[in-house]
């Protein structure tokens, strides 16, 4: 059976014409926030398309993901091979690499987010993985473990490919934030820098956003015939992320104007209300057949709501689960959901875990709680 029950509720005015709008050039586009979940702009974010060079942010993910485990040193050297050179070496942007050269596993990676060097993505896919099309194939698995339903990849840098490599911005956005969250570290290390030098030529990051947006200090570009000019960026502010993604712009300075403006859109007209810490106990849960009558729930992460700079929107927190809570009960299993339900009926939520582990009641105490619930019921 489904039990709630209001945790708090604040109550304030806030008309709802004062929603902050924003129109954009772009055909597609998309801005959350990462502190709230909360979508800022949404459209056409699950029309399919072209990502273009913003592939590498996938090629990104699974190397680091490799480094993360242990199976992969940053520092190890790969060999340039003369048919990948001789393929890439000047096809589209490139990271000059030179046939039969041996280049640290590092090195490609600077390769690939800083200089978007198509040959570094091709040589970096077949140094982990033997093959470009044998790393394709993770790349893939790797989408689907995240939940990037919609997305397919075809080549390890994004090269045109009959239409092979799809996906959608709100795709690319779930990709930015894991790479975030997943390897805060390798992300510091890697994405962020504003120009790169290899075999004596130095380059400079195409990403737009890069000390032109407070607090920006990563993600990639793409462009192609059939993509247009894309672009996926992040910044941080005050301790608050925003993940933005466009495509299908005409130009690189269209690209860049509506990256910059929207970005600055979700920070100067939207702010985040933080409900609940990381870890914050919630409630206490009724238990069934537990060595204890109750259990308190906390937040896994933090709660916070995006609301429009000026106005607070009018909503309750309410507590869901279903009844009964049995035991036993495992550290941070989910019990209940928290959920922020507005006026206009659109509502936030957050699962709600157990603070520590309960037992299963032996007979005994099972019997005298039984008799103590029925007395206190009678």
């Amino acid at each position: 059976m489904r039990l709630c029950f209001a945790a708090f509720a604040l109550v304030c005015a806030y008309p709802a014409q004062c929603q902050p709008t924003v129109r954009t050039t772009a055909p597609i586009a998309y801005l959350v926030d990462m502190s709230s979940g909360t979508v800022l702009l949404e459209k056409n974010a699950k029309r399919a398309m072209a990502p273009a060079s913003m592939t590498k942010m996938m090629t990104t993910y699974v190397v680091f993901d490799l480094i993360k485990q242990g199976k992969l040193d940053p520092a190890s050297k790969v060999q340039v091979r003369p048919e990948s050179w001789r393929k890439w070496q000047r096809v589209g942007s490139t990271m000059f690499l030179k046939p039969k050269q041996y280049v640290p596993i590092s090195d490609l990676l600077h390769g690939v987010v800083t200089l978007s060097g198509n040959d570094a993505a091709v040589v970096l896919a077949e140094g982990v993985s033997g093959s470009e099309k044998e790393f394709v194939a993770l790349m893939n698995r790797t989408a689907q473990r995240l939940g990037m339903k919609d997305s397919v990849f075809g080549t390890a840098n994004g090269w045109p490919d009959r239409r092979r490599t799809v996906s959608t911005a709100q795709d690319m956005a779930i990709l930015a934030r894991r790479t975030i969250t997943d390897f805060p570290e390798l992300y510091r290390q890697y994405y962020g820098l504003r120009k790169y030098s290899w075999n004596g030529i130095a380059q400079t990051n195409r990403n737009p956003i890069l000390q032109r947006v407070d607090g920006a200090d990563g993600m990639k570009t793409g462009h192609s015939h059939e993509a247009g000019f894309c672009f996926t960026g992040t910044a941080v502010q005050n301790g608050r992320r925003l993940i933005l993604v466009v495509a299908g712009l005409p130009s690189e300075e269209e690209r860049q104007k509506e990256s910059i403006r929207l970005l600055n859109h979700g920070f100067n007209d939207w702010r985040s209300l933080l409900l609940y810490p990381a870890g914050a106990h919630v409630a206490s849960l009724p238990v069934y057949q537990g060595v204890q009558d109750r259990i308190s729930v906390i937040t896994p992460r933090n709660f916070a709501l995006s609301l429009p700079v000026g106005s607070a929107q009018r909503y309750k927190l309410v507590v869901r689960y279903d009844r009964p809570v049995k035991a036993p009960i495992k550290k941070g299993s989910s019990l209940a959901r928290l959920v922020a339900v507005f006026d206009d009926g659109t509502s936030r939520e957050t699962a709600l875990v157990a603070a520590s582990s309960m037992e299963k009641a032996g007979f005994w105490l099972r019997t005298w709680n039984s008799l103590k619930n029925w007395m206190e019921g009678s």
